[in-house]
């Protein structure tokens, strides 16, 4: 009897998809997780001023960042691990994004699922230090966002309205949802 060596591949996919299909989730649909703060879901949007609020908190420079000086600022939320080569790799596009819309809507890093030492490492080598990056070592922010696979993104409006994208964007796709949200 031959054994079929993609099994072992096929079972974690089928795992990862029961998983994500649990969760309420599909990658790369922009569906929404479970709300922030208790506010409301519709429509694939959410509610609340408890969203930005979440955002206090240390940052991976060593620096604090006040959810104060972002209200009612257009934000992108990039939630990503040190260690994932996709956040790896679409982090080029993420900074360059970040730079053409400084000062009307802010990129914020959400680094977790690994140490300090390695978040900063991945700042350095990929060239996204021109923004800032939260630390989240706990995953709470992630948990507070719904976020359970990295690379993620949620988009926040300037009402605090959130739509979130599970899975990886490429620059076209991410401008576009950053212009979107800039005009709103």
């Amino acid at each position: 009897m031959s054994r079929d060596r993609r099994a072992p591949g096929r079972l974690i996919c089928f795992l990862a998809a029961l998983a994500l299909v649990s969760a309420g989730c599909t990658p790369g649909t922009g569906s929404s997780p479970a709300s922030p703060g208790g506010g409301t879901v519709a429509d694939g949007r959410q509610q609340g001023a408890a969203t930005v609020l979440a955002l206090s908190g240390t940052t991976v420079d060593g620096g604090k960042l006040d959810a104060a000086e972002l209200a009612a600022t257009p934000l992108v939320l990039w939630f990503w691990a040190p260690w994932c080569t996709v956040c790896r790799a679409e982090a080029p596009e993420v900074a360059e994004v970040a730079a053409e819309y400084a000062g009307r809507v802010e990129v914020l890093g959400v680094a977790g699922r690994g140490d300090l030492e390695a978040m900063r490492a991945f700042v350095d080598e990929t060239g996204t230090g021109g923004f800032r990056h939260l630390v989240d070592e706990d995953g709470s922010l992630w948990q507070r966002f719904g976020v359970i696979a990295q690379p993620a993104f949620v988009f926040v409006a300037g009402d605090g309205t959130t739509e979130s994208f599970l899975g990886s964007l490429g620059g076209d796709q991410l401008r576009a949802m950053v212009e979107e949200l800039d005009r709103e």
